[in-house]
């Protein structure tokens, strides 16, 4: 059901350590060219475009693509009571943490009469992409809009694919957390039509926005990276990923299900183990062989389990097994060892550290109060999950008072004229000679 390396008795470095942990092919340069004829349909395009694209991928034709008031406040209104309270308590623990977050204006006083103020600014506008298709995820809602909202976004959209079951809306889950959270704009368009209406605005419908966030398919990375540039982004965000590193004290059921529980999300998830113990890896295999035929997305999970991006590997040490997930940076690292809290503080590359028997992936996906939307496919090596500052920008303003600007001239002077470009030097002196 899934693959075993073994690391024992060598020592490799980074780039080897990925070599031997190969994730799911993902051919995003391949799906740029198929999106290519959507992009410049949507940008040239209006709303009548927007529901012929809906027809042709979702299988249905909404009425209008932006979600009427009354869709909003009736799945709120019919919303599962016990999923409400759910959804009240994750949120209070998504705000908590992320207000921690909030980021201060700082001026540092260069010299006397010389200042740089350091301003963190709110983007003006972003859209917010939430999946569909195999699972619904009110969870991505939070995640999203919680931190937007924190940084004080002015103008927040949603945009979740249209649902034949549901009349061309979204999933009414995803409505009524929109609506749990005050947000009022959402549109019913998926894939990379939903990326490109946010990066090039429609008009009379959709505003252009000046960022999207948010995880999606192939087509969504994909058009993310072709309209990089027109618009910001948070990351292309590939399938989801599971590192585990664990010694004999770990117990092999509570390995297994969290293994399964990423598996479930795709057939290319992955699923890594990374143990220094031979027994605690062949008691996991026999607990995979008892769960995975008793889950719901049983096939859906063997074909993850079983793919070339799956693995259980091992090693000669604990010490062995941080080098390989150091290496590996995956988007959820859980540490189940005997020293966890001492081991996770030697952790640089991961999307999120899950520490401890008691902190699975699940806990983060949903409630622990931090953010699930991560890096992944090793981008944890260079990039950070969603957070408040995704929504901000460092400003620095500068202030110079004329004594402080007079003492600068001769530095400003050589250095510009080192790098020839005496213009520069020249608009310093004026203000010399304007002065005199």
């Amino acid at each position: 059901m899934i693959r075993t390396v073994d690391l024992r008795g060598r020592a490799l470095s980074k780039s080897e350590y990925n070599r031997e942990l190969p994730r799911a092919t993902l051919n995003v340069a391949e799906a740029m060219v198929l999106i290519e004829p959507i992009l410049h349909r949507v940008k040239t395009g209006n709303e009548a475009d927007l529901i012929a694209l809906a027809e042709e991928f979702d299988g249905v034709r909404p009425e209008t693509i932006r979600v009427p008031q009354q869709a909003l406040d009736k799945a709120l209104k019919e919303l599962d009571p016990k999923v409400r309270k759910a959804l009240e308590t994750s949120i209070e623990r998504v705000r908590t943490v992320h207000t921690d977050q909030i980021r201060s204006e700082k001026t540092t006083t260069v010299v006397d009469g010389g200042t740089v103020t350091e301003k963190w600014i709110p983007v003006d506008r972003v859209g917010l992409y939430v999946p569909g298709g195999r699972a619904v995820y009110p969870s991505s809602v939070m995640m999203n809009v919680i931190p937007a909202q924190i940084a004080q976004v002015q103008s927040i959209a949603v945009a979740s694919p249209p649902q034949r079951e549901f009349a061309g809306f979204p999933h009414p889950t995803i409505l009524a957390t929109c609506a749990l959270l005050g947000i009022t704009e959402v549109y019913a368009v998926g894939g990379a039509q939903a990326i490109a209406l946010f990066a090039y605005g429609m008009d009379g419908l959709c505003e252009k926005c000046d960022l999207v966030t948010g995880p999606g398919n192939i087509y969504v990375a994909a058009a993310k990276r072709a309209l990089r540039g027109v618009i910001g982004i948070d990351s292309e965000a590939g399938p989801t990923e599971i590192a585990i590193l664990a010694d004999k004290s770990a117990l092999p059921a509570d390995i297994a299900a969290d293994l399964i529980s990423q598996a479930e999300h795709d057939v290319i998830a992955a699923a890594v183990l990374v143990t220094d113990s031979e027994e605690l890896a062949d008691a996991v295999m026999v607990q995979l062989r008892v769960r995975v035929p008793a889950t719901k997305h049983a096939d859906r999970i063997r074909e993850a389990l079983s793919g070339v991006q799956s693995a259980i590997v091992l090693v000669d040490s604990i010490a062995q097994g941080l080098d390989v997930v150091n290496a590996y940076a995956a988007e959820h690292l859980e540490i189940q060892t005997a020293n966890a809290r001492k081991d996770a503080l030697k952790i640089r590359n991961a999307g999120a550290v899950f520490v401890g028997r008691f902190s699975p992936v699940s806990l983060g996906d949903y409630s622990a109060g931090s953010n699930h939307v991560l890096p992944t496919g090793g981008c944890a090596c260079h990039s950070s999950g969603l957070s408040v500052q995704s929504f901000l920008r460092g400003l620095h303003f500068i202030e110079y008072a004329e004594s402080a600007f007079a003492d600068l001239v001769p530095t400003v002077v050589t250095l510009a004229n080192s790098e020839d470009l005496p213009a520069h030097g020249e608009a310093m002196l004026v203000r010399l000679e304007a002065s005199e």
